[in-house]
């Protein structure tokens, strides 16, 4: 795994020892950023479930100002940590072991709103749609945030929830990818 491109590519990053963990292959997150991005002017990523942290450092990389790490899992935390000091974005990120919808309370409280979400559970806990609608109940979207969900191919998510409107979905072998855009109107 690397940073693919912006100001830190070509870094190489670490994986999360074991088999629970599945990083984001460099072909998926190259198709992500090219239908997203690729580059950005600013605003904040939320990297939920964040496992190695490769998508939330590419988006910094790529010219968001700031990220904010969430995972559960001490191992997933050790690495995200590892690899935001290897490729030099200590001072934009923030890391937290947490519960994922624990987590979001407290994002809500600090009052915080992102411009671009990666969520990429683990494929079994089929939460994600829970997630999006809390996210959007707690206000924790910017008016046009970018959501890009991560899940197995076979599962297909409704085309909206909440605010959140289904841009398109892409898939790559096994794993799917589905955009959506937040319009608070």
């Amino acid at each position: 795994m690397r940073v693919i491109s912006g100001v830190s590519k070509g870094r190489k990053l670490k994986a999360v020892p074991g088999i629970h963990t599945r990083p984001t292959t460099d072909k998926v997150k190259e198709a992500i950023f090219s239908r997203i991005g690729p580059y950005f002017s600013g605003g904040t990523v939320l990297d939920l479930f964040a496992g190695t942290g490769a998508l939330g450092i590419e988006a910094i990389s790529r010219g968001m100002d700031r990220g904010i790490f969430i995972d559960i899992n001490p191992k997933s935390i050790e690495v995200i940590k590892g690899n935001i000091s290897a490729v030099g974005q200590t001072g934009q990120a923030e890391v937290y072991r947490n519960d994922a919808k624990r987590a979001l309370k407290v994002c809500a409280k600090r009052k915080l709103k992102f411009d671009l979400v990666f969520l990429d559970p683990p494929y079994k806990l089929e939460m994600t749609e829970d997630i999006l609608q809390q996210m959007d109940s707690l206000s924790l979207f910017q008016n046009g945030a970018i959501v890009v969900v991560e899940h197995d191919a076979v599962h297909t998510y409704n085309s909206h929830i909440g605010k959140l409107k289904n841009d398109r979905r892409l898939v790559y072998g096994d794993t799917a990818v589905t955009v959506y855009d937040y319009d608070s109107e």
